[in-house]
């Protein structure tokens, strides 16, 4: 039995917390136990359980959005919103810090990031990107092991019934290496509640010793299991609940020291548990997604869902189901939470997520257009009672899906087309052309992610070139860098020679009016035409003129007309793509666009031929453009706001723009203070609100020379010139006498601009520095970024009134004025490093900068007195003598030196070593020699001596010395220290 109860759970040993698939085929139930149990009654009963048997407060689930915490890109596990809790930085004033016992069912998606489950789901029975994680949490000691064990005991057996044969547990069996003992107190507590021995299972750290991180709070778990078999044949152990005890803290130098006050976090999956209570061997075969799945078999046409995995899923039917059920249920919580699909962080995983299920969806399932988004209703009906803001924001939801499942079809349709042609022209054993992948994620909004490229090529069993898409992947990240930092960067350039030929031809600059071809649609989103031309001229990368290009060939294109911003004016260039006329499902990905002498040289990739003379269509990036509009409208507002803060004397000396931030540089006198900052964001801020128009319009270069107000920098302008003028009409802004320019933005600009003010939804300076003398650089962000960058602020300005709290409460001992100490060592890093408001960031830098001196006071006059005790009672011990070696129990070695300094000071003719024995083993070592002319032996030699014994190390001087070691045997190393110091003497 031992054997096969091991094979059994050979599983534990990986990563337990991604459940295994589950085995069998899963519309056969594993039990015959009573009707199946709602999951919404499920769910409610466990909350009810804490609240009324054990006094729980009902707390509601976080945001799926994390707020003021950069290090997530979803909230992935219940005890995310109790992180200050944990790491001792909660308010003291705030309801959080009153909370003692709580319990809530928290909205989770672990997709993206470390934690993803992504690319597992529809693979097997039991992933999802979205679930629900019941939990119960005791803070600061407010109960442990023996009441969390008995109480998921008593919920588990005596609530939902489930018999205690099919119940195992494992517990936490050591670290050896870390020197952490087993947790037998969790042990011999389930044995205690009636679990028999063969149903205790010990596992290493992997499985069983829970951490938040690389440093801070953690601790030994323990696991409830459910065998799916029930006793048939061997145990198929699944994970229903860990529970996790917070007992120790990881310190930076990766030691555990114990944590003065500990705490209880549970997690247990709802579907899991539902199916457990459901009698079903798969999530999907409960009631929290059978509802779904039937409404997919209605709404597409599909052969009913079976719950077939692997093989046995031939044409992935069901693999397909699973997806787009799971899919459209982390699609629907994250917009009602207000995450909506976009191009970076939670926002680009997001939009990923949705294309996976329109490609499942329509290629597998042959679902008609539209169908995501019928399927919102079918989610709301199912958790809007527990989540009240699906209900809320229905409408919005389904609405956005559709038009993000419209958008991406039309791409799927011509990456699914691209893929079959070159497929069709590679050979047996050819590797997937990198350019042609590439091509395809870049190709702006049509573009295809390369996980998804890359999965529709393992169906068909073709492989990708991947060295060749690592070096594509390097070169367009050396250019995002080299935007970044506006470097002049070494692309296509038409050469002198080029030029010349150009106009030797006769050849006409480049029309590239059509770039100000965009409205505002009644939606608020943007329309951005397509523009059509002919090729004039083809370039190869080192600037030869060619007739055509072959394929996956990087070249430059020159055109007739293009409606691609080229980069100027410190804008970025647009990015995009093109297709032929007569063949529009090959899209040309453009990577960029350049200005030579008045003509616009693109930067492409050809996929297929093309040729001097074929007309194509040119498609802008929306989401790129509509970054970049973003960003340029949000610099003119910064430069009016800045002339409103510091002054119409206030001058821009440069900036330079791209869809993630912006760069501004401003002649000044002095660094800005977190006041003027601050009156700068506000002053943008009010812009955004009041939603303004944008007015652009091109006017004769003589009509803007005398205008008061008008912003232009120190460089040629074209004839007529574009100004562009926020709130206020061109005609009117121009008017000397209106001073109109006086009031609002007015601007000569050639760049893209939104249309009204209020879609940079946000502006945050977030960082500031001496570029030269009387000069400054500020770096800002626009819209969600702003918003993000805000909460974190306001976080990190919420834990430094938290500390300055607990500072001005005082510490009670030591170990927690050091903790104190630390904890704003660790605010100033993260305060340094932040995106954050800049003003904000000096404040707080300011006030931890004095709080760190007042924390590090207090530690040292805690110590100074410890250290005066415990030298009064080695003194009461040890008569004057040549010697005093012995034990001190203290925490660290700087109270450790401190006592041994005191006892020489008073006992000037004494030489003293004092060993402290720590957690887990360790020993602290400190000493002191006598300081006469000829010392019999140093303190450094001594230290070494007795450290050496223990295994460890020592430093210092002749005089004064310390160490460390690991020893079990504190009167082997005393008396290796007597005796070390008796022979030199």
């Amino acid at each position: 039995m031992a054997a096969s109860v091991a094979a059994a759970v050979g599983g534990l040993r990986r990563a337990i917390r991604r459940s295994p698939s589950w085995l069998g085929p899963s519309r056969r139930p594993f039990s015959s136990e009573p009707p199946p149990t709602q999951a919404t009654a499920v769910r409610d009963a466990f909350l009810s359980f804490f609240r009324d048997r054990h006094g729980h407060r009902l707390v509601p689930s976080a945001s799926v959005r994390p707020r003021g915490d950069p290090s997530l890109l979803f909230v992935n596990a219940g005890m995310n919103q109790f992180k200050p809790i944990f790491l001792g930085t909660v308010d003291p004033r705030s309801e959080m810090a009153g909370f003692r016992r709580v319990a809530n069912s928290q909205k989770c998606v672990r997709a993206g990031g470390r934690h993803s489950d992504l690319e597992d789901v529809g693979r097997d029975l039991s992933h999802h990107t979205f679930f629900e994680m019941l939990g119960n949490w005791a803070f600061g000691g407010e109960y442990f092991k023996v009441e969390a064990c008995s109480m998921a005991w008593e919920l588990l057996t005596q609530v939902y019934g489930i018999p205690e044969d099919r119940l195992w547990v494992s517990y936490f069996g050591g670290d050896p290496k870390a020197g952490l003992d087993p947790d037998l107190e969790s042990r011999d507590i389930w044995l205690s509640l009636g679990v028999p021995a063969s149903h205790v299972l010990s596992f290493g750290p992997q499985e069983n010793f829970w951490e938040m991180g690389d440093t801070g709070p953690c601790g030994p778990c323990t696991e409830i299991h459910y065998d799916l078999a029930g006793g048939v044949g061997d145990p198929q152990l699944v994970e229903l609940w860990n529970l996790v005890f917070m007992q120790y803290n990881r310190e930076a130098d990766g030691s555990l020291q114990p944590l003065p006050q500990r705490h209880v976090d549970t997690g247990m999956g709802l579907e899991r548990l539902v199916a457990v209570l459901q009698g079903r061997r798969s999530t999907y075969d409960t009631d929290l997604f059978s509802p779904l799945l039937n409404a997919i078999h209605q709404g597409c046409g599909a052969p009913p869902y079976l719950g077939r995995i692997g093989s046995a899923d031939e044409d992935r039917t069901d693999m397909a189901y699973r997806i787009v059920a799971d899919h459209i249920r982390t699609l629907s919580i994250c917009i009602a939470d207000g995450v909506s699909t976009g191009m970076s962080g939670a926002p680009l995983v997001l939009r990923r997520i949705l294309r996976r299920a329109v490609r499942f969806s329509t290629e597998v399932l042959r679902a008609p257009p539209g169908f995501l988004g019928s399927l919102v209703p079918v989610v709301v009906e199912s958790l809007g009672d527990a989540y009240p803001e699906l209900q809320k924001n229905s409408a919005q939801i389904a609405n956005l899906v559709s038009e993000d499942e419209a958008a991406f079809l039309a791409s799927l349709q011509r990456g699914r087309r691209i893929i079959d042609r070159t497929l069709k022209r590679l050979g047996p054993s050819d590797v997937f052309p990198a350019e042609v992948a590439w091509s395809l994620s870049m190709s702006g909004d049509l573009g295809l992610p390369l996980d998804l490229v890359e999965l529709m090529l393992e169906e068909k069993g073709v492989q990708l070139d991947s060295a060749g898409l690592a070096r594509l992947a390097q070169e367009e990240a050396q250019h995002r860098a080299q935007q970044a930092e506006a470097v002049e960067e070494q692309g296509l350039r038409l050469d002198i020679h080029a030029l010349g030929e150009l106009q030797r031809q006769g050849v006409p600059p480049t029309d590239d009016s059509p770039k100000y071809n965009y409205c505002l649609l009644p939606s608020g989103g943007y329309e951005f035409g397509p523009c059509e031309a002919q090729v004039l001229q083809l370039y190869t990368e080192d600037g030869r003129a060619v007739a055509s290009v072959g394929e996956g060939q990087r070249c430059g294109l020159l055109l007739d007309r293009t409606n691609f911003y080229a980069e100027q004016g410190g804008q970025a260039s647009d990015r995009g793509y093109l297709v032929r006329l007569e063949q529009q499902d090959v899209l040309f990905p453009v990577a960029r666009a350049q200005v030579c002498g008045g003509f616009i040289l693109h930067e492409a990739v050809a996929p297929v031929c093309l040729k001097v003379g074929d007309q194509v269509q040119m498609h802008v990036d929306k989401a790129w453009r509509l970054g970049c509009m973003e960003k340029h409208t949000a610099t003119h507002l910064l430069n009016w706001a800045l002339r409103q803060s510091l002054g119409p004397g206030t001058e821009q000396r440069g900036s330079h723009l791209s869809p993630e931030r912006l760069r501004f540089d401003v002649a000044t006198q002095a660094p800005l203070t977190p006041e003027q900052l601050q009156a700068v964001e506000s002053a943008v801020q009010e812009a955004v609100r009041q939603d303004e128009a944008v007015y652009t319009e091109e006017v004769a270069l003589a009509h803007t020379a005398h205008v008061p107000g008008l912003r232009c920098l120190d460089e040629v302008y074209p004839d007529p010139v574009r100004v562009v003028s926020v709130g206020v009409p061109v005609a009117r802004a121009l008017d000397p006498a209106s001073q109109a320019a006086l009031q609002t933005s007015v601007e000569l600009c050639c760049g893209t601009h939104l249309l009204r003010t209020g879609a940079v939804g946000d502006l945050v300076i977030i960082g500031e520095h001496l570029l030269a003398k009387g000069t400054t650089r500020l770096l800002a962000i626009t819209g969600e970024q702003a918003q993000q960058a805000r909460e974190v602020g306001q976080s990190l300005a919420q834990e430094v009134e938290a500390a300055t709290e607990r500072l001005s409460r005082g510490s009670r001992d030591v170990v927690e004025a050091r903790r104190l100490s630390k904890d704003m060592g660790r605010l100033t890093d993260a305060v340094d490093t932040a995106v954050m408001p800049h003003w904000q960031r000096r404040e707080l830098q300011a006030a931890l900068k004095v709080l760190q001196r007042r924390a590090n006071t207090a530690v040292r006059k805690l110590e100074m007195r410890q250290a005066a005790q415990k030298t009064q009672e080695l003194l009461q011990r040890h008569s004057e003598g040549p010697l005093i070696v012995d034990t001190v129990s203290t925490e660290s070695l700087s109270v450790l030196v401190k006592v041994v300094r005191q006892l020489c000071e008073q006992v000037p003719s004494t030489s003293v070593l004092l060993l402290s024995p720590q957690p887990l083993g360790h020993v602290l070592c400190a000493c002191q020699v006598t300081q006469s002319p000829t010392p019999a032996f140093t303190a450094e030699a001594w230290a070494l001596a007795v450290c050496s014994h223990m295994g460890g190390k020592a430093w210092g001087s002749r005089v004064v010395a310390q160490g460390t070691g690991s020893t079990t045997d504190l009167e082997a190393a005393l008396s290796t220290a007597r005796a070390y110091a008796l022979n030199q003497l």
